[in-house]
């Protein structure tokens, strides 16, 4: 099947199940990682911890940054 004889097919189904499928195909496009970004991602979480470890950049307690956030928030 095509892409237009798929959505064809879809705009034929009740909106309760057109929104089922919309939902799955969206969360099966999300679900398989781009391996360059999961990549990149552990490049740079390498890095961040090899900088707190070496001492070049201090954490922030994590207790310091919920705190800030609520205030950001309103909360």
């Amino acid at each position: 099947m095509t892409v237009d004889q798929i959505m064809t097919e879809a705009r034929r189904l009740p909106p309760v199940q057109m929104s089922e499928l919309f939902d799955n195909l969206l969360a099966e496009s999300f679900a398989q990682p781009d391996p360059a970004v999961e990549h990149a991602w552990k490049m740079e979480t390498r890095r961040r911890v090899a900088e707190i470890e070496s001492g070049a950049v201090k954490g922030i307690p994590g207790e310091q940054v919920m705190a800030e956030l609520r205030k950001t928030v309103g909360l």
